[in-house]
């Protein structure tokens, strides 16, 4: 199995460029946080991203340096050769999904550019009734 979720701020605008073949392909890198209790110390861990086609259009699109994303995929390792004919190879996460992980109004009063063009209009879903009604017979034991 190989399945990467990740959730974490851009740390630069995502670069979209095309393949000889004609495929869309964007790069960004991804900043997730990280909490250690132990030393009570936040650091983060940087991963390389990299999006096709359809996401990679929607990624220059909609997100920019510091837009806080949710996002799943798989790892990838690429293997090549450097102008000097050195073996070269790095890890990066393939996007299979990926969506704002914050509010439209959070990112335009956050301390990063907000999408130059306005976000696109999907329907929403039709309300759920609620499900969750109140106990009255409350004895405080857990029923398990």
């Amino acid at each position: 199995m190989n399945k990467v979720i990740l959730m974490g701020r851009l740390t630069r605008d995502p670069e979209l460029r095309h393949i000889p073949s004609g495929a869309a392909v964007a790069s960004f890198g991804l900043a997730v946080d990280k909490y250690s209790r132990e030393e009570n110390t936040r650091t983060a861990d940087f991963f390389d991203i990299v999006c096709w086609e359809k996401r990679a259009e929607f990624a220059s699109k909609w997100l920019r340096k510091g837009t806080k994303v949710c996002l799943s995929g798989r790892l990838q390792q690429r293997q090549w050769k450097d102008k000097e004919g050195n073996n070269r190879s790095s890890v990066e996460i393939v996007v299979e999904e990926i969506e704002f992980a914050e509010s439209k109004s959070a990112r335009e009063g956050g301390d990063y550019p907000a999408p130059s063009a306005p976000a696109q209009n999907y329907p929403k879903p039709a309300a759920e009734p609620s499900s969750f009604q109140e106990l009255h017979d409350d004895d405080g034991e857990l029923p398990f």
